[in-house]
């Protein structure tokens, strides 16, 4: 067993096809499919079903695939430790994104990357925290900014920032007349809330306290969907602190501070506890810095780096 029969059984299972994994790998068919089927011999183990189309592993080959990924990812960081791009903060960073916080990062963290550090190739993904939390866990990705805690002890959680949320309420609405919304006065048969999966979902009904059967059809998939359901039905929704910007001024008198408590969310810098490039670490935490408002960035990200 080698790395390279490592690297060609996780192209495999990301291609499904042999030609293009090989074709990924800068070899040929039957060089990667020679390799591959040496291997399956050493472990006595059929790795892939060839008789499906695509191409598939097999349930024992799924387990080998998920640790040769995870093996590949130490390599990779054994030799980002001994390499001078490590000192000098360049390289790719593949970074995942909750839905909930993506709208307002990603666009102006693409621009400050390339600004501050234009070395640095930025790829980012859009995905649940569960996705994510999985993707970290196989080395799919090398960091995240989720809302914590996640309570995952092979994770590091680094806070970045903390966001309030606020109420969008339809003037139909009892409680548009008043200034601030107390949890107690928030009635969840008129509450509009994201899909099942999203974390703000639990969010909010961890703040609202129920008061009636809650209905499967009041689900939409974005903030922006939420906020135009409220518009032309109705009802109310809430929404983060940095979405407050994105509204004209005729949206912005439907919103209404919550109090009793102050609802918070902690959004954070994910990483899985053997991750070694404090420099890429720093850099996207600097890059967010100048992204959220000082107000609502955590207290130690102001005045120290990170250290790993």
């Amino acid at each position: 067993m080698n790395l390279q029969q490592l690297e060609y059984i996780v192209a495999l299972d990301k291609h499904r096809h042999f030609q293009r994994a090989a074709e990924s790998c800068g070899v040929s068919q039957p060089t990667l499919s020679a390799l591959i089927q040496k291997l399956e011999e050493e472990l006595d183990l059929t790795l892939f079903d060839r008789k499906s189309h695509p191409i598939c592993p097999t349930d024992s080959g799924r387990a080998v695939i998920d640790q040769a990924r995870v093996v590949l990812y130490h390599v990779a960081q054994l030799k980002e430790m001994t390499l001078k791009e490590k000192e000098i903060g360049c390289g790719t960073i593949r970074i995942g994104v909750i839905p909930t916080v993506a709208p307002y990062i990603l666009p102006r963290l693409f621009k400050q990357m390339q600004q501050m550090f234009p070395q640095i190739e930025l790829k980012a993904y859009e995905l649940r925290t569960s996705v994510i939390i999985e993707q970290l866990r196989k080395a799919e990705l090398d960091m995240a900014i989720l809302a914590t805690p996640l309570e995952q002890p092979d994770f590091l959680e680094i806070p970045l920032y903390y966001e309030k949320f606020a109420a969008y309420v339809a003037p139909t609405e009892e409680i548009y007349e008043k200034e601030e919304i107390a949890a107690h006065e928030m009635p969840t048969e008129h509450l509009w809330v994201l899909k099942e999966g999203h974390c703000m979902r639990n969010q909010v009904f961890n703040f609202c306290q129920t008061q009636s059967a809650y209905s499967t059809s009041y689900e939409a998939g974005s903030i922006d969907t939420l906020i135009k359901i409220v518009d032309e039905n109705g009802g109310y929704t809430v929404i983060p602190e940095l979405h407050l910007p994105l509204l004209h001024e005729g949206q912005q008198a439907h919103v209404r501070q919550l109090s009793a408590p102050t609802p918070v969310r902690e959004i954070s810098l994910v990483i899985r506890q053997d991750y070694v490039r404090e420099r890429l670490v720093n850099s996207v935490a600097d890059a967010v810095k100048a992204i959220i408002p000082e107000s609502m960035l955590d207290a130690r990200l102001k005045k120290f780096a990170i250290k790993l």
